[in-house]
């Protein structure tokens, strides 16, 4: 679940990452959600992004930027949006 992204696979298809992805950080506004979790659990806090521009297997195909994003503690990462280009 660490590191940088290599492939995406969405829609039944796999999407490979064709450029440096670029990851940042955000904060999730507990105070809103009133999330807990037993102390000592981790960060619960930190929402992980990342923009990852991607192509269908050959280098022929165009080229999209996924963006995605992973809740704390969730094992799953959401595909926020999909850009051509």
């Amino acid at each position: 679940m660490s590191g940088r992204p290599l492939a995406i696979r969405h829609a039944g298809q796999i999407w490979v990452v064709a450029e440096d992805p670029v990851q940042w950080f955000t904060r999730d506004s507990w105070w809103d959600t009133r999330r807990s979790a037993p102390v000592g659990i981790g960060n619960v806090v930190d929402i992980e992004h990342w923009r990852v521009q991607v192509r269908l297997g050959s280098s022929s195909s165009a080229l999209r930027t996924f963006e995605l994003r992973r809740e704390p503690l969730s094992e799953q990462w959401l595909l926020e949006s999909i850009a051509h280009g």
